[in-house]
Parts: structure tokens; C-alpha cells; sequence
């Protein structure tokens, strides 16, 4: 038996080192896309974005303010800053409107020493690091070192989820002011009820931007709240509701050491009731880390739309930007449909969900044509929430934010966007979305009357600003209303507005070789100085808004002649403004008159391609990326704008842009990239390869699409949706041959 016994364990000895040694290959984890994205990218500089927890198109924007007002401070929270005055649940993104900031949250304890607003109101602030603060897409956290109280913030589409992690205090408190206010928010009518010792309810109802905002609430606590004090108007009420201008809600702990205390906020255009129902939809429990697992994991679905070979710093710069372009427009509508209206009624969105913050005037040149390719359920949604502004309103949307017209900056943008939806399959109302085109395109308001009656719109003492700019963004929307209207067999519409498309050429000064204000009796304003920012021009000057022309620039090209328009195109480049030039603070990014920080800019780089200068459009896009753009808290040249300026540059790196936003034609030029895939939402795939791709080599040698030659520079949105392979071949010298005439 002995014998037996060795034999046997020398067997299992054998066999488990024989196991040990047969090494199982090790599975390498695959680096999320999620780890490419800074949100702090445009914290600092003209950007104005926010860092905070939200998902793809998402109601809630839960991130951090500083508490200080001021222009860059208008997404509430600025990198060079140091103090933070708590969290709130809704944030504007690269705007220059500084509006939102609902719902402030703040975890203290006695560490913290009391300060009033002017108005007698209490406000903490808490001092904080960099150092002891990250956040990636759906998570943001830091640590208050003026308490040692660590805050983490994550969220899902209607609900915000704090998890504030204390040390040992008798005096822990979790603060909700509906008082705090922001530049040009301010708080008109809230409530606070408390329903139970984990469960507050309420609204905030505010006047800013958005003239009549609504922000109701439902806010739920992990523990019980030891004690309770409520605030109106500054003064403590012994009363289980308060209403007023300002009131807040004190919520008193006794903290053990690391105790961890969760709060979940969910929020509502509609109702109390809808807040709760979104709550109990969406998030139901308390797992926290669940949460961010969840919003990581819808942030990878969405960034995995496209997906790039190339170096590690490029993959950085490229999800920045894809990132930023899926932070608006944000969720309106409740899990039930419920939303408030721009009509301030209650509505229903059936079968859809309602979206608002449409920063229209920006988004519409590159954003929206990017959503036609990755995003056509979205686009669906969007061109339905269009229609319902018009229900509501007998128009469409010009600004609309927080269920209401701000009628902000110029033209009537929702047009473009209908009409492209409409030719590139994305099922719409067409019949309805031609008559809401029409409806806003005849308006009495906002010189559009004048602008039918003249062909364009005067400047002079009794006109508002704006005038050459309107007219020609009237001309373009005009020009897509006729498209729609011939797809429709509208004759008579479409024979009005291809009449109206040509107005540009009512402003256009032979002389100068620039479009010129003109008052009503038809003479050109003098004196004239192209560089110059004067009241006609949006946010631009003559040099920026001379190619405005996207539905008809060979017709531009003809009117000045190419040779000229050549030479004026090479100027807008090199024609640099001079230190005594007084540029505005939207005038940023300037290459010559040039302008990346502001829109009007944004086609101008790939004109070269209409006139046969194609080296040059491949040479100045690329010194744009590289000169205009990074991942640092500085990394906007300007205003991010609602996702255009990162439409831009997601475009831009894959090689290609839409001149005009409506006609489904991309202008091309050399990626960036070794390789991008656009994973399409009908199964297909658009892939965008580069042979020989390196920093020098950015001129295009040869294209071939689908392996047989392909000698365009243009690239329709039919052929991406249909899939395929896009095929450069990169060198270091133009090839000026590359087309052949």
C-alpha cells in the first residue's frame, strides 16, 4: 500500500507541475475609446465646455461650477479657476450664452467657514486641484480639499447620481440651492417639498436665454437625513415646503470615517410626476458603479461609430472631437413622452424623443451632415422636434434651448437640416416640413418681410444689424426650400425661392469685389473697409462672409472671375489683421482674415478644389488641424459651439467636408489618419484608407474607390451609405495633375 501511495502522489505531483507549466496565452485587455477622450479640452480659452458626467445627447449635464461668473465662465467652470461652489445638473456646451446651471448640489462640513452672496444668501466654496480631479466620458470626480469630502458624479439620459464620500464629521451636511444663479440666469419661482427623510421633490423655475425654463425634480438620498433645515428667501422655515425666489434645503449627517452617502436627481421639463417616472425608469437602485460601467459603455457604443488607425496623440485629438460633437442637442422628453413646449404648454412626443439645444447657426454647416451618417435615428428625432416647435410656435426653430425660442443669431438653419434629412433617406413629414419651411421663410419678423420686398436686407439708422449677413443666409435657405419644394412637385414654391436663392447677388459691389450694405433706396453704405467689423456683418467682416455662397459657388466663382477669385482666395489666407486692427472677441483662430474660432469661416479651406487648386485646400486643411486644435484645456481656438467645431475637425481628418450642408456632396481631402471606419447604422461600412501616411506627406498622389480609379474630388452620401473602401495614396509634393481637366 505504501508503494501504491508514492506512485499516487507522484502521479498528482506530475500532473500539477505539468499544469503549471502549460501556460494559458494571456488576454490583452483592448484599450477603451473612451480613454482618448479629455473632457476638460475647452475648460480653458474661448472653448466654454464643461468636464461633467453626461451621455450621448443627454437632459442631464451634471458637472462642476466655480462659481464665478464672467465670459469664460459661461459653461460654469473655467481650468485656470480654483474653487468650486457645488454641482449642477444642466450645462451649455461651447456656447457664448451663459444660461442653465440647475440644481446646485454641494456635500460640507464644519471644516468649511460660512460666506454670503450680496443678497444675504449663504454660498461654500470648497478650494480643489487639479491634481485630485478626473473625469472621462460619463464620470467626473475630485476631491474638496477645503472639507476632504471626495465627490463622484455619473449619470444616465434623465438622471444625475452623486456619491460623495465623507470623513468623520458631526456636521456633514448635502446642500440643494435653487437660489444660485450664473450670468444670465436667474431663478424666478422655486419649491422645495420633502416627502420623507430620503426623498425631496420640487422645481426651479428660472428666466435667462431661455425666457421661461422649468426644471422639475425628484431627489432621492441613500440614507436617511438625521436632520432637516429649509430656506426661503434667506430665512429658515420650520415647514415641511417652501416657495420663493430663492430657497434651499440643508440636509444634516453624522459621518463615520469614509462613509459614503449617494443622491439621485432626476430632472423634468414637465412635471414632478415626470421626474419621478424617469427615476424609477431609469435608476432604480443604488449600485454606483454600475452606473459608470453603463454610461462608459454608451459612450464606447457611440465613439465606436468610427474607428482610426493612427498614433496615440491622434486618437486622442479625433474622440476629443467625436465626443464633443454627441454632447448636444440634449433630451427634452420624459420616459413618457412629456415635455414643456415653446408654446409653454405640456406636450407629448409619441413614438419619438424630443431634443432641444439647437444652436442652429453653428450646427447646420457640419454637425447635422455628420448625424445623416452616424446618427439617422437621431436625425429622425431631431427633424420631429423641429416639427414640433413649428406646431407650437407656426415656425421653426432658429435657437431653441429648454423648450423655448431665443431666436439667437441669424437665418432659419432648420431648413438645411430638413432638406438634407430629406435627400438622404431619413424619413420625414415631407409635406409638413415644406410647409414650416415656407412658414419661417415668410415671416413678418426679423427683416424677412423687408428682405422679400428689396432681394435684401438694407442697413441703415432704422434697420437692425446684421444686414449683408441675413441676406445672404436668407439666400441659401431659400436656395434648399426650392430644392425640397421641386422633389415635391410644388412648382409655383419652388419657382418663388430659386428667384429668391439669387439675392446674394443683390449686395455684390464690382468695385470692392465684396458684398456691400445697401440701404432701402439701394446705395452702398460708405465709407466701405472689408476688414473692418461693422454692424452688417454677423459676428464676421466682409472678407468672412464673401464665400457664403455654398449653393452656388461656381456662380460666385463667374461673378468675380477665377483668376481674381484665385488671387482673393489666397489672400483671405496670408492677408494677416495688424496690431492696430481691433478684432473682437469671436474673431480668434485667425490664419490672415481667416477665422476657425467662428463659423462663417469653416468651408473656406476646400474652395480650392472648385478652381482646380486642390494642393492647397490638402495644405491649408491640414495646417488648420495642426495649428487650430489639440487636446489641451486650450484646445479650441473658439467657442466649441454645440459639436461644429469638432464636426469640423471629425470631418477634416477623415478627409472630407460639406461645403454646402444640404446637398449631400462632400468636398475631399487628404486624412489624416492611416485608416478610419465608419460603421454605418444600415451594417455597412464606409472605410477611408491612406497609403504612405506620415506628418509630411499630406498631398494626394491617387485615389481609387472600391479598387478601380477614381478621378473626383467630390464624394456623394449615397456612395458612403452604400459602403466601400476610399483609397489615398500620400506624398510629400503636390500632384497638380491629380484631376484631370
Amino acid at each position: 500500500m505504501k508503494g501504491y501511495n508514492y506512485l499516487l502522489l507522484l502521479t498528482l505531483c506530475l500532473g500539477f507541475f505539468s499544469c503549471k507549466t502549460e501556460k494559458k496565452p494571456e488576454t490583452k485587455k483592448i484599450k477603451g475609446l473612451t480613454s482618448y477622450v479629455n473632457t476638460f479640452t475647452g475648460t480653458d480659452g474661448p472653448g466654454n465646455t464643461y468636464p461633467g458626467a453626461v451621455l450621448p445627447f443627454g437632459m442631464v449635464q451634471l458637472s462642476p461650477d466655480n462659481g464665478l461668473p464672467g465670459w469664460d465662465r459661461i459653461a460654469g467652470y473655467f481650468w485656470p479657476d480654483s474653487t468650486i461652489a457645488g454641482f449642477s445638473h444642466t450645462h451649455l456646451s461651447g456656447t457664448g450664452a451663459g444660461d442653465m446651471y440647475d440644481l446646485l448640489l454641494m456635500p460640507l462640513n464644519s471644516r468649511f467657514t460660512e460666506s454670503l452672496t450680496p443678497e444675504g444668501r449663504y454660498r461654500p466654496y470648497s478650494k480643489f486641484s487639479h491634481n485630485q480631479e478626473k473625469a472621462s466620458p460619463g464620470y467626473y470626480t475630485v476631491d474638496l480639499l477645503s472639507s476632504g469630502i471626495k465627490v463622484e458624479l455619473t449619470t444616465t439620459a434623465r438622471v444625475g447620481f452623486h456619491q460623495y464620500t465623507f470623513p468623520k464629521d458631526e456636521k456633514s451636511q448635502i446642500i440643494l440651492d435653487l437660489g444660485y444663479s450664473l450670468n444670465w440666469d436667474a431663478p424666478v419661482d422655486t419649491k422645495i417639498t420633502i416627502e420623507d427623510k430620503q426623498t425631496i421633490t420640487g422645481y426651479r423655475k428660472s428666466k435667462g436665454w431661455a425666457r421661461d425654463q422649468r426644471v422639475y425634480f425628484v431627489m432621492k438620498f441613500s440614507k436617511p437625513i438625521d436632520s432637516i433645515q429649509l430656506f426661503e428667501n434667506s430665512k429658515e422655515k420650520d415647514s415641511s415646503s417652501v416657495n420663493g425666489k430663492f430657497t434651499r434645503i440643508v440636509a444634516n449627517y453624522k459621518t463615520d470615517t469614509d462613509e459614503k452617502i449617494l443622491v439621485k436627481v432626476a430632472l423634468s421639463s414637465a412635471s414632478i410626476d415626470g421626474a419621478r417616472k424617469n427615476l424609477e425608469a431609469e435608476l432604480p437602485d443604488w449600485n454606483f458603479e454600475q452606473t459608470v460601467t453603463a454610461a462608459e459603455t454608451k459612450w464606447e457604443q457611440y465613439l465606436s461609430k468610427i474607428t482610426i488607425k493612427g498614433t496615440e496623440s491622434q486618437k486622442e485629438l479625433f474622440y476629443t472631437n467625436l465626443y464633443h460633437c454627441f454632447l448636444t442637442p440634449s433630451l427634452h422628453s420624459d420616459v413618457d413622452g412629456a415635455y414643456k413646449g415653446a408654446d409653454g404648454k405640456v406636450h407629448t412626443a409619441n413614438g419619438y424623443n424630443k431634443y432641444d439645444t439647437f444652436s442652429l447657426w453653428d450646427t447646420f454647416r457640419a454637425t447635422h451632415p455628420l448625424y445623416t451618417i452616424l446618427n439617422t435615428e437621431e436625425t429622425e428625432d431631431m427633424v420631429k422636434s423641429f416639427l414640433s416647435h413649428y406646431d407650437e410656435t407656426g415656425l421653426l426653430p432658429v435657437w431653441s434651448l429648454a423648450g423655448n425660442e431665443t431666436n439667437m443669431m441669424i437665418g432659419y438653419h432648420a431648413v438645411p437640416v430638413i432638406v438634407d434629412a430629406y435627400f438622404k433617406n431619413i424619413p420625414i413629414d415631407a409635406k409638413k416640413a415644406l410647409e414650416a419651411c415656407v412658414a419661417s421663410a415668410t415671416e413678418k419678423g426679423r427683416q424677412i418681410d423687408t428682405y422679400m420686398e428689396l432681394g435684401y436686407v438694407p442697413t441703415g439708422e432704422n434697420h437692425e444689424n446684421w444686414s449683408v449677413s441675413k441676406t445672404l443666409e436668407y439666400a441659401y435657405n431659400d436656395w434648399c426650400i426650392a430644392q425640397l419644394a421641386k422633389a415635391l412637385g410644388e412648382n409655383d414654391i419652388e419657382k418663388t425661392f430659386s428667384k429668391r436663392a439669387n439675392n446674394w447677388k443683390n449686395l455684390y459691389d464690382d468695385s470692392s469685389t465684396f458684398f456691400r450694405p445697401k440701404d432701402a433706396q439701394g446705395n452702398f453704405g460708405s465709407p466701405f473697409s472689408a476688414k473692418e467689423y461693422t454692424r452688417e456683418f454677423c459676428e464676421s467682416n466682409a472678407w468672412q462672409y464673401f464665400w457664403f455662397v455654398p449653393h452656388d459657388i461656381d456662380g460666385l466663382i463667374n461673378t468675380l472671375g477665377k483668376e481674381k477669385f484665385a488671387v482673393k482666395l489666397d489672400s483671405m489666407f496670408t492677408y494677416y489683421p495688424t496690431a492696430e486692427d481691433k478684432l473682437p472677441i469671436f474673431s480668434t483662430g485667425m490664419i490672415g482674415q481667416y477665422a476657425h474660432g467662428n463659423e462663417p469661416s469653416h468651408h473656406v479651406s476646400y474652395l480650392y478644389n472648385n478652381i482646380g487648386k486642390h494642393w492647397k485646400t490638402q495644405q491649408m486643411v491640414r495646417k488648420i488641424i495642426e495649428t487650430q486644435y489639440s487636446t489641451k484645456p486650450n484646445g479650441y481656438c473658439g467657442n466649441e459651439d454645440c459639436g461644429q467645431m469638432s464636426a469640423w475637425l471629425v470631418f477634416s481628418a477623415m478627409g472630407m467636408y460639406p461645403i454646402n450642408p444640404a446637398n449631400g456632396i462632400y468636398s475631399l481631402t487628404s486624412p489624416l489618419y492611416e485608416e478610419a471606419i465608419i460603421k454605418l447604422e444600415n451594417g455597412k461600412q464606409f472605410i477611408i484608407t491612406a497609403e504612405n501616411q506620415t506628418e509630411a506627406n499630406f498631398y494626394i498622389q491617387s485615389i481609387t474607390l472600391n479598387g478601380k480609379p477614381y478621378d473626383k474630388l467630390t464624394l456623394n452620401h449615397k456612395q458612403i451609405m452604400q459602403g466601400g473602401k476610399l483609397h489615398y495614396i500620400l506624398g510629400s509634393k503636390p500632384n497638380k495633375e491629380l484631376i484631370k481637366k
